[in-house]
């Protein structure tokens, strides 16, 4: 049974993991250099930009009571130059940061492919597969704002509040620190806030997790979903799911929108403070206060309130963030179970000899499917597997390929233990057809040649006409080049399968493992199918799971499997003088056959 569904919530990491940020520097450490001389354009800038309101303050004191208008044309030309060097630089920063920004992404989620490509197939029976693809999408898209604005805005922010801080102090101390009074109101709606904002967010990704998951389940079954009219029962539970991811985000929002509220107000009450102040000291007899002073104090008010603000919506954005990369990181650090050993060594070409020794497995712990397994497959030799659904006939497949680790026992091929190899020096000399004959999107051709991308046309038209593929490919519109969709849903289910079992010959494999390839293929089509795998198992050691068991008569050797173990094992001639198992299954379905006929 699954541990997750689409209607389960994940669980939520309690505390503030500074961890997350740190494996995140690890993606930007590459581009720190360029992000360097992006910092150094912006504060060069701002740095710049604070002496505006200087130059205003000399117009006003001076140059006009002077009636000096050379030095007015100065300040403003001076001023005009400042601006056009800030709009080069934020254009700038905005290109390069976009670049960088995207680089970072690409890279955070091209190891979070690559690390999904090696996750054994026991993570994905886990996991809802809108879930997976929820943390490669929208996850590491959602970090695209604060990876391409918020950091350098960030540093820019805090080194212009320290230029304004200063020019603040320079112009007027008193009305500075009447400014810097509503600092300790901000922090303390911070900290009020934080721990819930954090907590919204959480929420918030596993709604989004929860509906991206239920969207994709209903997107792959809407055949059965139209078959048994359950189109409104589905509406429903995408109705209920999406109300909750709505619901989410609202009150995820609702943290974020009292930030820039807040810093509003606080900075509305200050600045009032220091206009009343400013207009009574300017008054008082003794002031030293002027007026040019007032209006480049009230300028720097502006400014200081402005990267405050912005430093609050990148707080914002980093909450959002973290709720966001603990389930990415999840994801990168889920342990790949299924690896090579440390001292794992290339398999040499196989020979087909396989050997299972004591062999146990369970998918969950306390619920064994394989107990202590004990058979050996002679090269050359064609091995089917039989029994009842749930018997545990594919596992044991799957365990061949080593797609699962046995919990003890070994396998052992040409007296070779498989974990001890390379798991690409082993998958590469098998040929597999699983029960699902998936189609990648694109021409017939290529999800053939899949199985090889070496191989030629010609290779690829040969195994295609082994498996009596190529007569039905030929017919269609464009032959091997005809595109075909995502599963083959032009295709009909022999049609997808005859196109997998051609993949899996086409790797010319020393060991041929097919599952149920007969399943969908009519009787006619079968039989010539028959034909050339007669010659195709020439040489090559084959494992065939079939519930059609006229497919199978003539192997080698026959294991009835059930209750995970082999109760029978011979030829089919030896099972049916038994009058065991197997004999009662094949004659049920003789009888069957007969009655239909």
């Amino acid at each position: 049974m699954a541990r997750n569904r689409y209607d389960m919530d994940e669980v939520l990491e309690d505390s503030f993991d500074v961890s997350q940020l740190k494996r995140l520097a690890g993606y930007i450490k590459p581009y720190r250099k360029q992000m360097a001389l992006v910092i150094l354009l912006m504060l060069s800038s701002s740095a710049l930009t604070m002496l505006v309101p200087i130059f205003f303050q000399r117009i006003m004191d001076k140059s006009i009571p002077e009636k000096d208008m050379n030095s007015i044309y100065l300040y403003c030309g001076l001023t005009l130059l400042i601006a056009l060097y800030s709009a080069l630089s934020l254009r700038i920063k905005i290109r390069q940061m976009s670049i960088i920004g995207q680089n970072i992404i690409h890279d955070l989620r091209y190891d979070l492919f690559c690390h999904l490509q090696e996750l054994p197939f026991s993570y994905y029976d886990d996991k809802p597969h809108g879930k997976i693809q929820v943390r490669v999408v929208n996850y590491v898209n959602s970090l695209s704002d604060l990876l391409s604005n918020g950091i350098v805005n960030t540093f820019t922010d805090l080194c212009n509040l320290i230029f304004i801080i200063i020019f603040m102090f320079i112009e007027d101390a008193r009305l500075t620190l009447v400014c810097l009074c509503g600092l300790p109101l901000l922090a303390l709606v911070i900290v009020f806030i934080k721990k819930r904002q954090r907590r919204a967010w959480q929420i918030q990704s596993n709604k989004q997790s929860n509906l991206n998951a239920y969207i994709a389940e209903s997107i792959n079954g809407i055949r059965v979903t139209q078959s048994f009219v359950r189109e409104e029962q589905n509406t429903g539970i995408f109705n209920r799911l999406s109300k909750n991811y709505r619901s989410a985000w609202m009150r995820a929002v609702k943290f974020n929108f009292t930030m820039g509220p807040s810093v509003d107000i606080i900075s509305t009450i200050t600045t009032s403070f220091i206009y009343v102040l400013g207009v009574r000291w300017i008054l008082a007899p003794s002031s030293t206060l002027t007026v040019g002073v007032l209006i480049a104090f009230t300028a720097y008010i502006s400014r200081f309130w402005q990267p405050i603000n912005t430093l609050a919506g990148f707080y914002n954005s980093l909450l959002t963030a973290i709720s966001y990369l603990e389930r990415i990181f999840e994801t990168i650090d889920e342990p790949v179970l299924v690896k090579d050993a440390p001292d794992a060594s290339v398999m040499p070409p196989i020979h087909g000899e396989v050997t299972f020794e004591n062999v146990s497995f369970s998918y969950e712990e306390g619920h064994r499917i394989l107990d202590r397994i004990n058979f050996t497959a002679h090269k050359g030799e064609t091995y089917a597997i039989v029994g009842p659904t749930g018997a545990g006939k594919t596992t044991i497949v799957n365990l061949i390929s080593r797609f699962y680790n046995v919990d003890s026992g070994r396998i052992l091929i040409d007296g070779i233990d498989i974990s001890k190899v390379t798991l690409r020096s082993l998958r590469t000399q098998m040929g597999i057809m699983m029960q699902d004959s998936f189609i990648f999107a694109g021409t017939i051709m290529d999800n053939i040649r899949y199985g090889n991308m070496d191989a030629s046309d010609e290779d690829v038209i040969r195994a295609a006409k082994t498996v009596c593929a190529h007569d039905f490919i030929m017919q269609m519109e464009n032959g091997y080049q005809t595109e075909v969709n995502e599963r083959g849903s032009r295709l009909s289910a022999g049609q997808r399968q005859l196109i997998s079992f051609a993949r899996a010959l086409l790797a010319n494999p020393r060991i041929l493992i097919l599952d149920e390839a007969t399943s969908s293929i009519d009787t006619e089509t079968e039989i010539l199918l028959q034909k050339g795998l007669n010659e195709l198992l020439k040489g090559r050691t084959s494992f065939i799971i079939a519930h059609r068991l006229s497919t199978i008569k003539n192997a080698d050797c026959i294991m009835y499997v059930d209750q995970g173990a082999i109760m029978e094992k011979g030829s089919h001639e030896e099972l049916m003088k038994e009058k065991g198992e197997y004999y009662h299954l094949y004659m049920s379905q003789y009888d069957f056959l007969k009655k239909a006929e």
